[in-house]
């Protein structure tokens, strides 16, 4: 295993040597010129076999169409109960994009030039990475509730930061020992988040490049994934991909019992009050049920601006989504406003643009649809404990 100084190339290519065949890995930022120059000279220089592109395809699709909001399918999106995972990576793609555009160049282009550069000189290509829904959704669930929330935090945060980087900038977190301050950094903060975005993606990435045909293999990564790409490449191999593609359903007996466990103690506080109570004093706590529920969605419907029906709409679905683990209330607002407001083709154009921009997200009609899918969950969220603790407390 050795660096790239014996071939003449910068510190961001290194080489693997293992039964026989040579890799040559070409770490770069997603976000740099540079990276896109150094893939095009590394590729023509080596002439291999096979390259290897940390790409899925439908990653790939959306960088050569560029189309990839615009066919968006909102309201399958909506029935799949899919609108947290693409939040996630609208804002990840924008914030992305953000600091790109400081720099004059498209997220991805360095992995698109790689292709191209494989079809200019007749050389097979792989896309080696493992579908970002899969990938998404692993993570999102590897999370608890507070780190999901501090996660989104930290992503909104600097979404809306107006990042200045230099190219001088991008070529220091390219470095290796940085980005490993930054991997041990995130370890420490979120070690499921970090397991699932890197390491597990260094082990798929590296399985992929390993079975690839071909004595001399072209890599190109990220740099954040080549240290562990050249250790998994050095050992024996044999990762299982299907076990790392597996998406785990958040319908497992302990998610499933906690969430059937805060209806099934509202429902039977309300009846434990009407038997002991009297049936006027349950239906009192019934009402403050709805009314605990209803008000703050409600609420969180009209600051997302959503239609006048899509604010009843919260009203009335939050005091019974907030009884059941199967659907929330954020999910009936989000679908009843991308129904009677349906978001405008330039709307999908300009979303990863808008979502950059806090006043945008009002104003883009797709991004409304989101806020009446975040608000108004909220909102159901503090009036499920409100109310619980109201009608519990009214037991005693």
């Amino acid at each position: 295993m050795t660096g790239s100084g014996e071939k003449g190339y910068t510190e961001n290519v290194y080489v693997v040597e293992t039964a026989g065949r040579q890799f040559v890995l070409v770490g770069t930022a997603h976000v740099s010129r540079e990276s896109t120059a150094l893939v095009r000279e590394v590729i023509e220089r080596e002439r291999p076999d096979h390259v290897c592109v940390e790409l899925d395809p439908q990653r790939y699709k959306a960088l050569v169409e560029k189309s990839r909001w615009e066919s968006l399918d909102l309201k399958q999106v909506i029935r799949r109960k899919q609108l947290s995972t693409l939040l996630v990576t609208l804002l990840l793609t924008s914030y992305q994009k953000k600091i790109a555009g400081s720099l004059g160049v498209m997220p991805g282009m360095e992995l698109l030039e790689a292709t191209r550069v494989a079809q200019e000189l007749k050389v097979p290509f792989s896309l080696c990475d493992r579908n970002i829904r899969v990938t998404l959704l692993r993570a999102w669930r590897s999370m608890s509730f507070f780190q999901k929330f501090k996660f989104m935090a930290a992503v909104l945060a600097g979404l809306f930061e107006r990042p200045e980087l230099s190219e001088e900038d991008i070529e220091k977190i390219r470095r290796q020992d940085v980005l490993s301050e930054m991997m041990k950094e995130l370890a420490q903060a979120m070690p499921a988040l970090k397991e699932v975005l890197i390491d597990e993606r260094d082990l798929y990435l590296a399985e992929k490049i390993r079975t690839a045909e071909g004595s001399r293999i072209v890599a190109v990564v990220g740099a954040g994934h080549v240290e562990g790409i050249r250790k998994a490449l050095a050992g024996p191999g044999g990762t299982d991909l299907e076990s790392l593609c597996a998406v785990v359903t958040s319908s497992s007996w302990g998610w499933k019992s906690l969430g059937w466990a805060i209806p099934a103690i509202i429902l039977g506080s309300l009846g434990l009050i009407a038997w002991t109570q009297g049936g006027e004093v349950a239906g009192k706590n019934l009402m403050y049920w709805i009314l605990a529920n209803g008000i703050p969605s409600s609420l969180g419907a009209a600051l997302a601006l959503a239609h006048p029906l899509t604010i009843l709409t919260a009203f009335l679905a939050a005091p019974i989504t907030s009884l059941t683990p199967v659907i929330g209330a954020g999910y009936v607002t989000a679908f009843v406003q991308a129904y009677v407001r349906p978001p405008l083709v330039r709307d999908f154009q300009s979303l990863t643009d808008d979502a950059g921009s806090f006043k945008m997200w009002w104003r883009n009609k797709l991004l409304r649809v989101i806020l009446a899918f975040i608000l108004p969950g909220f909102g159901s969220l503090i009036g499920t404990y409100v109310g619980g603790y109201e009608i519990i407390s009214n037991l005693f």
